[in-house]
């Protein structure tokens, strides 16, 4: 990758910002292998964490691959949302967009992407999942931004590592503290009778401390820091989280529900060690997921090639993408079971892990066409909705 020598020309500005293109669509496309795998592979559950005593290992690593990609997600909408708040003709509040957008991302969840998960508007049971919860976290963050970035630091790694804190706290059902502890920090059902049950599969507070310390970091891209500079930083940061969970996991002292034990053989034992919990996100969790995804976004300011051009491709139409491949999922499960017939309950699903890769690696290439032709109508159209997909 060329690196203008001024800090300030039009190509570093768009060398800096397809960076954060590259890294948001390198873990869409790593997302969409668990997002197959829960079309033709549901079969074999996965729990949270994962049974890594018997869970096959091929499953195991297919699973933990795209524990990267909720985290990474957000602090990349945190980091983006500083971008927005700091154009080239000076700083901009942020709020009305922030919030605006977080909206349509819980009205999207409810109506569109529910539907796409259970094929149905009347589910009987409406999850409230990720792009609920970044919704959620983005109408925090409208708030929240306008705090000095060193509060917004310490405010994003006290509600990161302080949340094992709480986890002793209970409410009684039906209670309001029941529902305060359900949306922010206890996985569980905010309507758990009826004809539709509502269950919150991702509670909100840990991923507000994800989208804070992402607009914290902001500033890493800022147009006065060189390419070189911010990858020093990156690598600090990413090294130092994988050298703190190593700490912390490696004695199972704190930041961890599920302490490892050791396995059969070597690689059972790994498993363990590396079996965190995502619902919600532990300390471990997110040490092990923004530690890889910070050296990787340190790796990306050297590298340039077709890979990395086609990921910013669909890192540039982020929602539009995650709807296109939730849909054409809905349709390949729907008529693969139509056409070759439910072998697993009401369900058509393969019978080996290398086929969910295989399905995966060659939905890719269908999904790019279409994501690239709104990519390029998003750069070029001046209708304001388009900047929310």
């Amino acid at each position: 990758m060329t690196v203008s020598t001024s800090l300030n020309s039009p190509a570093t500005l768009r060398t800096r910002i397809a960076v954060i293109d590259v890294m948001r669509g390198l873990v869409m496309l790593i997302m969409l292998f668990d997002h197959v795998r829960e079309t033709v592979f549901l079969h074999h559950q996965v729990g949270d964490p994962m049974d890594a005593a018997h869970v096959d290992p091929a499953l195991f690593f297919t699973r933990l691959a795209a524990h990267v990609c909720a985290p990474m997600f957000v602090f990349l909408t945190g980091l983006s949302a500083w971008l927005y708040a700091h154009p080239v003709a000076g700083p901009r509040s942020a709020s009305g967009f922030l919030f605006k957008r977080g909206l349509l991302l819980v009205v999207l969840e409810l109506v569109f992407v529910n539907f796409a998960w259970m094929g149905t508007f009347t589910p009987a049971i409406l999850y409230l999942q990720v792009i609920w919860v970044i919704g959620l976290a983005m109408m925090a963050l409208a708030v929240l931004h306008k705090l000095p970035l060193k509060v917004l630091v310490v405010l994003g790694v006290a509600i990161i590592a302080g949340q094992h804190l709480f986890t002793w706290l209970h409410a009684e059902e039906g209670s309001l503290g029941y529902y305060l502890l359900t949306v922010l920090l206890q996985r569980g059902y905010l309507v758990a009778d009826g004809a539709m049950k509502i269950k919150v599969s991702y509670p909100l507070l840990p991923w507000i401390g994800v989208i804070v310390l992402g607009y914290a970091a902001g500033p890493l891209y800022a147009r006065g820091v060189s390419a070189e500079g911010r990858r020093r930083l990156l690598l600090a940061l990413g090294g130092g989280s994988l050298l703190l969970l190593a700490v912390l996991r490696g004695f199972n002292l704190y930041g961890e529900t599920l302490p490892w034990v050791a396995g059969d053989t070597a690689l059972r034992t790994a498993m363990s060690v590396l079996n965190f919990t995502k619902y919600p996100p532990s300390l471990d969790f997110l040490l092990f997921t923004l530690g890889l995804g910070l050296l990787g976004m340190a790796w990306l300011e050297s590298v340039d090639n077709w890979f990395t051009r086609a990921c910013a491709t669909f890192g540039g139409a982020p929602m539009f993408y995650y709807l296109l491949h939730l849909y054409l999922l809905l349709a390949i499960g729907i008529t693969l079971t139509a056409v070759l017939g439910a072998n697993y309950g009401t369900r058509y699903g393969v019978e080996h892990i290398w086929q969910v890769w295989l399905i995966a690696l060659a939905l890719m290439p269908v999904l790019y066409f279409p994501c690239r032709a709104f990519a390029n109508y998003k750069r070029t159209s001046k209708q304001a909705w388009v900047r929310y997909f």
